[in-house]
């Protein structure tokens, strides 16, 4: 095949409240791009996905989703994982961790999705 793909854009379930979603999106530094009937598009620099207002457990306990930041550490820091744990429900977060893949932070979002932040290659 000779055309080449150029990017992926992930559908992503928000769980329970599209709202509150959207708001745990925004503290994690996504931005909404657009919205329309139930489906948004959210971008962090070069990451982006589609948020959808449906709550289906059984996809979302399911599914991951990759990112990479430039400075692993520099965005822990700014998250303030505690508070963000506190403030909506069902979040968890494991700290940047080394594995034999490479070094990341786990994010467990409202919807139950489990996100991997990745320090990006240099």
């Amino acid at each position: 095949m000779n055309t080449q793909a150029t990017t992926l854009y992930p559908f992503v379930p928000s769980g329970p409240s599209f709202e509150r979603s959207l708001e745990f999106y925004a503290a994690l530094g996504f931005h909404e791009e657009w919205r329309q009937e139930g489906i948004a598009g959210l971008r962090f620099g070069g990451a982006y996905f589609l948020l959808l207002d449906l709550d289906v457990p059984e996809w979302q306990t399911n599914q991951m989703i990759n990112f990479e930041v430039g400075d692993l550490d520099a965005y822990w820091a700014e998250l303030q994982p505690e508070a963000l744990a506190a403030q909506f429900d069902g979040v968890r977060f494991r700290p940047p961790t080394d594995f034999p893949w490479g070094r990341e932070i786990h994010i467990i979002d409202p919807g139950g999705v489990c996100w991997h932040v990745r320090q990006s290659a240099p």
